[in-house]
This record gives structure tokens, sequence and C-alpha cells, in this order.
């Protein structure tokens, strides 16, 4: 019996019986049933810290700069071991979700890029305009890329984040996540250069003069249109339809852009 389970658990979940080691002494001595049970149970609370870690994620229980509490912390607070805590931000990790910087800590999102820097140096010679002219020419090709790379779990979080931005009650929770899901988009598109381009452009986004520029352009009404757009953007990239996925980004960026300049004249050209 003992044997077959072990069987069916190689199947199922092969690095169960990696971590137990097993050896044919330990079927003599009867000390494989408790291994295994053991080994299932770190399972349960590896998925356990999982959820937890998402839901705190997802409910934006974190400080401002992003970092998750310690291992340690996490442990205490959840109830199970700091192994299942590892396990746990690894997959998140892996998914893109946090990332982990030596004696930091775990942060959520994406890693610094030093395009930051020359964001830094470059942001008080633009304007919202121009932003916007910059992402019109990356945007459309990035979405034509993802309409050819994206995989189903890709979509399906490009779903996710767009609910997100829709669900969002203030305007700094909605460009939160409208910019999660334009920069999710441009790293599926998988093109390299073109992500480098888009992360410059995504730090001048935090700019004062664009925030505000971008809160002045939005209205419960204006931000359901874009809503409406970010499906079609996403309905276009999960039927691998290219030259929708182009003309539908192009669309929402043009209204954003028009909203922008009737929101503020004073920035037309």
């Amino acid at each position: 019996m003992i044997a077959a389970a072990l069987y069916l658990t190689e199947l199922t979940c092969p690095w169960l019986c990696a971590n137990l080691l097993l050896d044919r002494d330990q079927y003599e001595n009867g000390t494989v049933e408790e291994d295994l049970g053991k080994a299932i149970r770190n399972s349960e609370n590896a998925t356990l810290a999982l959820n937890s870690i998402r839901t705190m994620i997802d409910s934006g229980q974190f400080p401002t700069d992003g970092r998750l509490p310690t291992e340690r912390e996490l442990s205490t607070t959840l109830g199970v071991g700091r192994r299942a805590v590892q396990r746990a931000l690894e997959a998140l990790e892996a998914e893109g979700i946090v990332w982990r910087q030596q004696g930091k800590g775990t942060f959520v999102g994406q890693p610094p890029d030093p395009t930051r820097s020359l964001a830094a140096k470059i942001v008080d010679k633009s304007d919202p305009i121009s932003v916007m002219e910059a992402r019109l020419a990356i945007e459309p090709s990035l979405a034509e890329l993802c309409a050819r790379r994206a995989t189903a779990d890709d979509v399906a979080k490009m779903r996710h984040l767009a609910n997100r931005t829709a669900g969002s009650a203030d305007s700094d929770a909605v460009e939160l996540w409208d910019g999660a899901l334009h920069h999710f988009m441009a790293r599926v598109a998988g093109n390299p250069l073109l992500l480098a381009a888009f992360t410059l452009l995504d730090q001048v986004r935090i700019d004062d003069v664009w925030q505000s520029q971008r809160h002045r352009a939005r209205s419960p009404e204006r931000v359901a249109q874009y809503y409406q757009q970010h499906g079609s953007i996403i309905d276009a990239i999960e039927a691998r339809d290219g030259d929708a996925a182009r003309s539908t980004m192009t669309a929402h960026l043009k209204l954003l852009q028009e909203n922008m300049v009737s929101a503020a004249p004073e920035f037309s050209k």
C-alpha cells in the first residue's frame, strides 16, 4: 500500500519524493510513511502561504515601497514554517509578481531598472503630450508582438490587471494598476529593446506633472471607456490578431491623448 502511495505521489508531485530522499532502509524501519506525511503537509502549507501572500498583495497590504514582511514575520503571521514561505515566494518570483534583493528583502512588482536614471535626466524636458506621442510610437508594436507570444496564463493576468484598474476607487490606484497592465504587456511582447524604451517612458509617467494631468483627464465615464478598450486589446491578443491588437491599442492611446489635451489645452502642440 505504501509503495502504491509513493508511486502515485511520484507521478503527481515528483518533488515530494525527491525531498523525501527515500531508500530501502526507510521501507524496512517504517519511517517512510511518516516522512511522506510530512512532505504532503509541507506541500499544503506552501500552498496556504502562496494563497495568503497573493491575497495580501492583491489587497494592497504592504508599505508604499512595496516591501513585504520578512520570511520570519510571514511565517509567524501565516502560521506556517519558513520553508513553506520560501517556496511560496519562489513561486511568486517565478511569476514576476515579486522580486528579491539580497540583504534588502522581497518587493512587490519588478526590480528597479537602470533606465530610471536616464528618465530622471529627461523628465524636465518632457511634457505629457510628448510622452503620449512616444507611447503611440511604441505600444501598438508591443501589443502586436503580444498577440504573437502571449500564453493563456498571460491573457488571464492581463484581464486580472484590467479588472483591478476598473475596480479601483481612487486615481492613484487606477494609475498603479493601469501602469501594471501596460508594463505587463510590454514584458510579454518579448522584445528587450522595445521593453527598455517602454520602461523609460514608464518612469517618466511617475512625474508629478504627468500624474496631475492624468487625474484631470480622468472621470468615471472615461475610466469605463478605457476599461472597454483594455478588454478589446486583450481580446485581440487572445485571438492572436496582431493587426487588431495594434489598432485597438492605437485607438486607446489616441483617446487618452485627446482627453489629456481637452483637460489642459496648454499642452497641445
